[in-house]
């Protein structure tokens, strides 16, 4: 195997690890966060918090860790999701 090829498969490894824990955090009751979060924030999950790459309550508090670091349409969809939770929560 040449060193591109396998650079090229650990990246799409990465990828579909990263996609598979956004769509868990989307599944997840604790972790709900829109479609549009997880495109949004996808590429934040990669360059912030790879390390933590598959345990998803660690992504999750990385990003809300790194929350200044965030681009700002994640911050801003993040934001969003977190605002309806809670008011969900509060009204029951």
């Amino acid at each position: 195997m040449t060193a591109s090829f396998t650079r090229a498969l650990r990246q799409a490894g990465l990828g579909l690890a990263v996609v598979a824990s956004v769509a868990a955090l989307s599944s997840s009751s604790s972790f709900a966060f829109s479609d549009e979060a997880q495109q949004m924030c996808t590429g934040d999950a990669f360059r912030l918090c790879s390390s933590e790459i598959p345990n998803i309550p660690k992504i999750t508090a990385c990003m809300m860790k790194h929350r200044a670091d965030l681009s700002t349409g994640c911050r801003l969809v993040m934001d969003r999701d977190l605002a309806q939770k809670s008011s969900k929560v509060a009204a029951q």
